[in-house]
């Protein structure tokens, strides 16, 4: 398996498809990579020279902010929101949507699960 940034990308995908398994490239910020570096969209990961993944490495770490770095940067800002105490802050420590959705339903993936209100008599 080719390694970029310290990532395993699957061999078998074209390249443009592999990319988005780093964290913070999608499919749009992926073809901007590879116009950069001079790799064609449709070339199988396998297919990679050592020169052509250190070229794509390079123009990953120097462009675009991605792994580590940008998991840091969200956790940051989301600490600082709530930090400062402002509503979206407030939202993240409690444990609820912070972007407006609806909790009288659904939500449960940020509520978990429901708990009992009543017992058994």
């Amino acid at each position: 398996m080719p390694r970029i940034l310290g990532v395993d990308i699957p061999r078998e995908k074209r390249i443009d498809a592999a990319l988005p398994f780093l964290y913070g490239i999608g499919p749009t910020t992926a073809r901007k990579a590879l116009d950069e570096a001079n790799i064609e969209y449709g070339r199988r990961a396998k297919d990679l020279s050592d020169e052509e993944i250190a070229r794509l490495t390079s123009v990953i770490q120097n462009n675009f902010l991605v792994e580590g770095d940008l998991r840091r940067d969200v956790t940051q800002n989301i600490r600082r929101h709530m930090d400062m105490g402002s509503y979206r802050g407030l939202r993240h420590r409690k444990g609820l949507p912070a972007r407006g959705q609806r909790t009288k339903t659904n939500a449960r993936t940020r509520k978990g699960r429901k708990g009992v209100v009543g017992g058994k008599k």
